[in-house]
């Protein structure tokens, strides 16, 4: 789910050498497949999406670890891999706190791994490695966090979201139809300012109407709220592109048939997540 502004063309990381366009009729199936698989978890048993997401989040750990490795940096893979699912449990059963130690714990416990190897690049080592653990398990962290938040946890989580499918989309639409002015040309070329202005108005309208029909917020409230993790969810997607960019990959792994890596898909829901938790604390608290 990449909140893109782009045109039909590849956005994001220009490749080390030319690849071929992404399969779109592959891209949405696996995409719908995906998405029906999540619903199907947090409406019918809240325990398989914490582990569905336990799993993923291992798995979108070892990908950006690897990718890091093969660009040069010695991050340690297997540690940082077995953190994802350590926070994801920490954040399951222990709530904000609980996020907040599995994750101190986790950069701790990597900074004392890398001991062994010397002193050679620690810093710059060690800085790749907590960039992992922050960027992936850490914020993504916060979905599950919302969906043992109550009763309405699971519908919390599944309105965040269509937030940022309604900000893909809109920015995908916008981009294709109007899109002719560069918003990061030097980070992803193909995003533009009328993708984003796209992104803003579906997630807010979306965000208004959910939440004054679900949760009978103020109409407003529920804009302020779409719009922001619209915001929030393009800043994840170019957050990743500047590191595939700085990585020289174009997408983190090929893992997913049509889509790339995992956390090609989990960039901007990852961003998006703690805007939305903070959201919700704020409307329900």
């Amino acid at each position: 789910m990449n909140p893109s502004n782009d045109t039909p063309t590849e956005d994001s990381t220009e490749p080390a050498s030319p690849s071929p366009g992404r399969n779109l009729p592959i891209a949405i199936g696996v995409g719908v497949g995906l998405g029906a698989v999540v619903v199907f978890a947090l409406l019918w048993q809240s325990i398989i999406f914490f582990g569905l997401g336990s799993v993923a989040l291992a798995l979108a750990c070892w990908e950006v670890s690897t990718a890091m490795n093969r660009a040069g940096r010695r991050v340690p893979i297997w540690p940082v891999t077995a953190c994802g699912p350590f926070i994801a449990a920490m954040a399951w059963f222990g709530g904000g706190t609980g996020l907040a130690l599995g994750t101190a714990l986790a950069v701790a416990g990597i900074l004392v791994w890398r001991l062994a190897e010397g002193a050679s690049r620690y810093r710059t080592d060690v800085a790749s490695s907590v960039q992992t653990l922050i960027q992936v398990p850490f914020l993504a962290g916060f979905i599950l966090l919302l969906a043992t938040s109550g009763e309405n946890g699971p519908l919390q989580v599944l309105i965040l979201l269509l937030m940022v499918v309604l900000s893909d989309t809109g920015g995908y639409t916008a981009g294709v139809l109007v899109g002719n002015h560069p918003m990061t040309p030097s980070i992803s070329p193909k995003k533009s300012w009328e993708g984003l202005g796209g992104s803003v108005l579906a997630a807010a309208l979306g965000g208004g109407l959910a939440c004054h029909f679900i949760f009978e917020f103020p109409f407003y409230l529920g804009l302020a709220f779409g719009a922001s993790v619209a915001l929030a969810a393009t800043l994840g997607d170019l957050a990743i592109s500047v590191l595939k960019r700085d990585l020289n990959i174009k997408d983190m792994s090929h893992l997913i048939p049509g889509h790339g890596g995992l956390m090609d898909r989990l960039d901007s829901i990852v961003m998006a997540a703690p805007v939305g938790y903070l959201w919700f604390a704020y409307l329900l608290g």
